[in-house]
């Protein structure tokens, strides 16, 4: 189900604030060709659903888009949407132990590696060009679980976030573990990292957002809230920083000035984030069943989709053609966006 920005409801109630450095909050006046122009979606279609079995706490998609990855308890499965059908993963992956959720998977860009962190204190690496996926290394961390994983842009570095607070830093040619950031209190639950490979953002259980120096290993900023981080997105192109909260807020950060714009149009905790490659949108999923797309940074409604339970993760693709989200009724969805 599918509506468009121009449907009445979004107007008859605010729903994006800007908020400058005094903390002075006002309602956005979108500008009249906020949802025009090149790069921005009208919609999106569903064209494929994935029965993973188990709640899919997190997905990826390859480049050039053929093969999605969802994972759940204890595995990975490979699906071949470029197949009619497709109801069958192709392969299997079996991660972690069978009861335990993964909950981040990395595709590197030439598409032959996948590192997959969750509920155990090991990241696997997978070889996915052997003619059966196996595992190629084992990282283990001090940490008893690892939330979220990020890859540096020249798929040297593998970042961890672990449940004790720290950021583990992995080299993924030797395989060794090269630093830890710490600073945050509580669980590290969410990352990315700047397009130039030198900045690294992270979101914690302690109600903190962190920006890393990665050249100089320092903190840079701290950013604090009246609410957990579940998930963030830096943008690609850009100076702004997207932020999902437990409280339902998504707000929109400016890396270097003190303002920021909050949007309020999920109803709970908000759970996945991602940017479009363009820098021009980004998507948020939730606990109350919606994904939602916003114009970036101001956060007008592009489009607004509703699935049939909690929507805990999402990817777009590597062209901005597809987003793939995975959900708690055991199932991923495949979506088309339509420009």
């Amino acid at each position: 189900m599918f509506y468009g920005a121009s449907n009445a409801f979004l107007y008859c109630r605010a729903y994006s604030f800007h908020v400058n450095g005094e903390g002075d909050k006002r309602p956005v006046p979108f500008p009249s060709d906020a949802l025009l122009g090149p790069g921005i979606p009208r919609h999106a279609r569903q064209i494929n659903t994935l029965p993973h079995g188990d709640v899919v706490c997190a997905v990826t998609m390859s480049n050039p888009t053929k093969y999605v990855y969802t994972g759940g308890k204890g595995c990975v499965k490979v699906w071949d949407i470029g197949q009619p059908g497709g109801k069958v993963p192709v392969s299997q992956l079996d991660c972690l132990t069978r009861d335990n959720y993964i909950r981040s998977i990395k595709l590197l860009p030439d598409g032959r590696t996948l590192v997959v962190g969750g509920e155990a204190s090991t990241l696997s690496i997978w070889d996915l060009a052997a003619p059966n996926p196996r595992i190629k290394a084992e990282l283990t961390s001090s940490a008893p679980a690892c939330y979220a994983l990020a890859i540096s842009p020249d798929s040297k570095v593998c970042f961890s976030c672990c449940s004790d607070g720290n950021i583990a830093v992995w080299d993924l040619h030797n395989q060794t573990l090269v630093r830890q950031f710490q600073g945050h209190t509580d669980g590290a639950s969410c990352i990315d990292i700047s397009a130039d490979g030198t900045k690294l953002w992270t979101g914690g259980l302690d109600n903190t957002v962190r920006s890393w120096d990665l050249r100089e290993g320092r903190q840079l900023q701290q950013h604090d809230f009246s609410s957990q981080i579940f998930c963030l997105g830096y943008c690609p192109t850009g100076e702004w920083l997207s932020v999902g909260m437990e409280n339902s807020n998504v707000e929109v950060l400016h890396a270097s000035k003190p303002e920021k714009y909050q949007l309020h149009l999920h109803e709970s905790c908000v759970l996945s984030l991602k940017y479009a490659n363009c820098g021009k949108w980004f998507m948020s999923t939730g606990k109350d069943n919606l994904l939602n797309a916003w114009k970036t940074p101001y956060g007008a409604s592009i489009f607004q989709s509703k699935e049939e339970s909690s929507v805990l993760s999402c990817d777009i693709t590597a062209d901005d053609k597809y987003i793939v989200t995975g959900s708690g009724d055991k199932k991923a969805s495949v979506y088309e966006v339509i420009y």
